[in-house]
């Protein structure tokens, strides 16, 4: 049980899994929970280097956890996964579903089918595998946090981005449906949509690119991936009981409803 009587934003005794987050956004999740008090089981699906590199800052750090490789977007290992954190760490009590494939921005026609597949893959069929993996413990215990990392570029429409879009799309609308599903387990369904955040993966986009975003943003800033952190704490922490469904877009302003 975590200790929310003194502190509702505590994650002291929750168990938490964040998917691809051995770089990046996700790294920066994991330890932010970590931070917050969470065992935190860090997911990888290929460079075990860059894993293991990781792993070794988030020990150092004084953080508890251990690391996992799984693809997740594969139904017997997501099923290994939770089975494997449930044996070292304890039961998922929190998901975090972050991991992502390459994102290069086409225009239509030089999509193919089956690279809309592999986002599907990722943003719905993911989160659908990992949270049934989990949801017999977290009915019984009537407690539960799964939080989505979604985008902005649903509510932005960024063209020559289709297939990203609509898998993100996807996942808000899986989100909110699962929201009302599982209330009434005490289990809250999420979703935070970061702005561009530059983060490993973009050193080398074009520089114009990145000025004519910045140019964009309301609070004159670049996002860092240590802003996702209070978002990220709140909702999974038992201070979020009554917020379901809901989607928070951090991006310093620049999409505003």
């Amino acid at each position: 049980m975590s200790d929310s009587s003194s502190n509702p934003f505590s994650l002291k005794g929750r168990v938490a899994l964040v998917t691809g987050s051995s770089t990046g956004l996700g790294k920066a999740m994991a330890f932010a929970l970590g931070r917050a008090g969470a065992t935190v089981a860090l997911n990888y699906a290929n460079n075990t280097v860059r894993a293991e590199k990781t792993f070794a800052e988030f020990k150092a750090a004084g953080l508890t956890g251990a690391l996992f490789r799984a693809s997740v977007v594969d139904e017997a290992e997501v099923k290994q996964l939770t089975a494997d954190i449930a044996k070292q760490l304890g039961a998922v009590d929190i998901i975090v579903a972050n991991a992502t494939p390459d994102q290069p921005h086409h225009a239509i026609e030089r999509y193919d089918w089956a690279f809309y597949q592999s986002m599907l893959d990722f943003f719905i069929k993911s989160p659908f595998l990992l949270t049934r993996a989990a949801l017999p413990h977290m009915k019984a215990q009537r407690w539960g946090r799964i939080i989505n990392i979604g985008s902005e570029v649903v509510a932005r429409g960024v063209p020559n981005f289709s297939a990203y879009v609509a898998a993100k799309g996807g996942q808000n609308g899986w989100t909110r449906s699962m929201a009302t599903e599982l209330a009434p387990f005490g289990i809250t369904v999420n979703m935070i949509s970061p702005g561009w955040i530059p983060v490993e993966r973009h050193e080398n986009d074009p520089q114009a690119e990145k000025d004519g975003y910045r140019a964009l943003i309301p609070a004159d800033r670049w996002g860092v991936p240590d802003d996702l952190s209070g978002a990220l704490t709140f909702l999974a922490s038992d201070a979020s009981s009554f917020v379901i469904g809901q989607n928070i877009h951090v991006n310093g302003g620049l999409t505003v409803f």
